[in-house]
Formats: C-alpha cells, sequence, structure tokens
C-alpha cells in the first residue's frame, strides 16, 4: 500500500467514525431505545414504572403477536436460564459461559411463577451467583416486573428501584393480538462513567439481545397460536 493511499484510507476512516460518532447519539441510539413502541406507548406509565420515577434512563421496546396474552404470557412464565432460556442469541449467551437452551415448546411444570422468585440470567455457579433478578410483581396474563436481587428488600420497604426494573408487560389488542412491551428503567443517580457505559456498551448489546428475544418469543407464540386453531377447526 502506498504512501498516499495509507493516508486517503486513515482520512477515510476518520471521517467514518466522526460520521458515526453523530449518528449514534442523534439517530441509532434513540432508535434501539424505543424500537417498536408507537408515541403513545413511550408516553404511557407502565406497571412498575412507579419504581423509578427519578430514572437515569428507559428504553421502551414492542412488538405485535398475532395470539392471545394468555397464550404469550405462557412463554413469559419459563423464561430464565434454568427454565425455558431468553429466546435470544444462544450462541452469544453461551460465549459468556451461560448454559442457555431455548424452549420450543411451552413446559408445564415452568408455568408457575411467584413474587420474590428468582429469575437466573446465568448458572447459578457463574460470577458469585449475582447474575439474577427477582420477581417484584406479578400479574397473570398482564405483567411481570424484575429488579436486580440486591435491591429487592430496599424495593419492599420504600417502593423504589435504585438498582432499575426490567418489565414484560402485555397489551392484549384482541382476542387473537397482543403487544409485547419490554420496559428497561436505569438505575438512580448513576456516575458519569456509569452513564458512559450504559449509553456506549450497555444499551447497543442490551438491544441486540433484547430485540432477538421478543422475536424469538413472536415466533413462538404465533406458532403455537396457529397449532392451537388448526387442532380446533
Amino acid at each position: 500500500m502506498t504512501k498516499d493511499l495509507k493516508l486517503k484510507t486513515a482520512g477515510v476512516l476518520a471521517g467514518a467514525a466522526a460520521v458515526g460518532s453523530l449518528l449514534y447519539p442523534l439517530v441509532i441510539r434513540p432508535w434501539l431505545l424505543r424500537w417498536g413502541a408507537t408515541d403513545d406507548e413511550l408516553n404511557w406509565e407502565w406497571p412498575g414504572d412507579e419504581l423509578t420515577p427519578h430514572r437515569d434512563g428507559e428504553a421502551t421496546r414492542a412488538i405485535t403477536i398475532h395470539a392471545s396474552a394468555h397464550e404469550v404470557w405462557a412463554w413469559l412464565m419459563q423464561i430464565g436460564q434454568d427454565r425455558g432460556g431468553f429466546y435470544s442469541y444462544t450462541w452469544l449467551e453461551n460465549l459468556l459461559g451461560c448454559k442457555m437452551h431455548n424452549a420450543d415448546k411451552i413446559i408445564p411444570e415452568f408455568q408457575h411463577r411467584k413474587v420474590g422468585e428468582t429469575v437466573w440470567l446465568t448458572p447459578k455457579e457463574r460470577y458469585g451467583g449475582r447474575a439474577r433478578m427477582v420477581i417484584h410483581e406479578l400479574i397473570p396474563n398482564r405483567a411481570m416486573i424484575l429488579v436486580p436481587a440486591e435491591d429487592a428488600k430496599t424495593v419492599e420497604k420504600t417502593g423504589r428501584a435504585p438498582g432499575g426494573t426490567w418489565g414484560f408487560v402485555l397489551e392484549p389488542l384482541d382476542e387473537h393480538t397482543t403487544r409485547l412491551i419490554v420496559c428497561s428503567r436505569s438505575s438512580q443517580n448513576q456516575t458519569c462513567l456509569g452513564k458512559l457505559f450504559e449509553r456506549t456498551v450497555f444499551d447497543p448489546a442490551h438491544f441486540i439481545m433484547e430485540r432477538r428475544m421478543m422475536l424469538g418469543i413472536k415466533e413462538r407464540a404465533e406458532k403455537a397460536a396457529a397449532h392451537s386453531d388448526l387442532q380446533a377447526a
């Protein structure tokens, strides 16, 4: 490669980096934080939002699923590393030692949850058992709100989740169509370094995995619903 070509290549790369640094905060990040959600859905107060009234950041994503809320709820009930997985990119999760296996059917023994239960993100022995969340609120066929395990007692006492929340909400459109709304609310009073990490590393990574999870739930729920309709016909 000649010196002139090297300089031109470096200039192109520098220009691309400059454009990217502008596009990400102005265009890309706002889009990924609201993927699939309508303006109304962004402005609604969803179950669990009362726990973070002064949040530092949030993401509200949505997808339409052609299945009843009851049918979609069954797939939500079995999320968890030790249950039906997260219906996302298994190969990526397993690169981090998650030992994830995504279920492609409803498993009866995983259909019962209760407030206070743990939802494991990795095997219990990984990361000192810290990779987990706790169910704070459970409204059958409507909402499941998770909080960091270390916040569980604080949330019970104060009604506030300093470490943020992760919520799954079902909004029926009719008897056979449901909106799945996934709400991520950031922790309060983050440090500048924490905010930088969240916005540049966590947000895009979480979007990639969460989007695949939502599509995975949609694919499974719609396939199961179509099968049930054929059997009923």
